[in-house]
C-alpha cells in the first residue's frame, strides 16, 4: 500500500513545484475585456429588415420570452396589370432576457437569418424589467456580431451560395423556346372524307422523309329493302266485317 501512495505523493509535489516557478495569469476584468470565441452566446441581435413576422421563433421558444406584433399592408403591383400583394410589417419584436435560457432555438429555426448570436454579455441591469429588450435595442447589438467563421475545406456549399450561382430563369426559358423552334413540325395523315386542317409549313432539316400513305376506307355496298310479309291474323277491319254473316231474328212463340 505504501508503494502506491509514495509515487503519487511525489508526483503531486512535483506539480506544485512547477507551478510555483510560473507567473500567475490573472484575468484583469473589467479593465481588460476577455477574448471570447466568435460563437459565444452572449446576447441575441436582430436584423429587422430580414424579419417577416412568421412567428416561428416565438412558437418554438420553450420559455415564451419572445413577443412579436405585426400588421399587413398592401403592396402595389410592380408591373402594369399585375395584382397587388400583401406583406407583414413588423411593429414590435422584444425578447425578455430575464426568462431566456440561451438555448439558441430561435436562431436555428429562423428561415431568413434575422437573429444572430453576439458575444456581448455586459448588459446587466439593476431592475429586472429593463432586461426586456425591444427591437431598437436588439438591432443595436448587430454591431457587435462577428463575421461567420470560414467553412472547412471539405464542407458542403451553403444553400444560399448554391441558389445564387444558378442561372436565371429567363435564360433557361429562352433556350427551351429555341430548342422547340428548331424541331420539325409533325403532320398527321388525314382520314378519308375529312378535310385536312391547316398546318404550319414544315421546317426542312436536310434529310428527306418517306412519303406517308393515306388509307382509304372500303366502299359499303347498298342494302336492299326487304318486302314486309304479314301474318294471316293481321287483317284489316274491312276484311273482317265482310266475312261476318247477319242471322235473322225469330220469335220462339211463333209456329214454324
Amino acid at each position: 500500500m505504501a508503494d502506491g501512495i509514495l509515487p503519487g505523493l511525489v508526483k503531486g509535489m512535483a506539480t506544485t513545484a512547477r507551478s510555483l516557478t510560473r507567473r500567475a495569469h490573472t484575468a484583469e476584468y473589467p479593465d481588460v475585456s476577455p477574448a471570447l470565441p466568435s460563437r459565444s452566446r452572449g446576447v441575441i441581435a436582430l436584423t429587422e429588415e430580414n424579419c417577416t413576422s412568421c412567428m416561428l421563433c416565438a412558437r418554438e421558444c420553450p420559455d415564451w420570452c419572445i413577443y412579436i406584433d405585426s400588421h399587413k399592408e398592401e403592396v402595389p403591383p410592380t408591373t402594369p396589370g399585375g395584382r397587388a400583394r400583401q406583406r407583414n410589417v413588423l411593429d414590435r419584436f422584444a425578447i425578455d432576457f430575464s426568462l431566456c435560457m440561451y438555448c439558441g432555438i430561435c436562431i436555428e429555426v429562423c428561415p431568413f437569418d434575422a437573429l444572430h448570436w453576439s458575444p456581448e454579455f455586459e448588459y446587466a441591469e439593476l431592475d429586472i424589467r429593463d432586461l426586456l429588450h425591444e427591437k431598437d435595442r436588439l438591432g443595436a447589438w448587430m454591431a457587435t456580431v462577428p463575421p461567420p467563421v470560414a467553412l472547412d475545406p471539405g464542407s458542403a456549399e451553403p444553400a444560399e451560395v448554391a441558389a445564387a450561382a444558378k442561372p436565371a430563369r429567363a435564360a433557361g426559358a429562352a433556350a427551351g423556346a429555341g430548342a422547340a423552334a428548331a424541331r420539325p413540325a409533325r403532320v398527321r395523315p388525314a382520314r378519308a372524307g375529312t378535310p385536312a386542317p391547316a398546318t404550319a409549313p414544315e421546317v426542312s432539316t436536310g434529310t428527306p422523309e418517306p412519303p406517308t400513305e393515306t388509307l382509304a376506307a372500303p366502299p359499303v355496298a347498298e342494302t336492299k329493302r326487304l318486302p314486309v310479309v304479314r301474318e294471316p291474323s293481321e287483317q284489316t277491319s274491312e276484311q273482317t266485317s265482310e266475312q261476318t254473316q247477319v242471322l235473322p231474328t225469330t220469335d220462339p212463340r211463333e209456329p214454324e
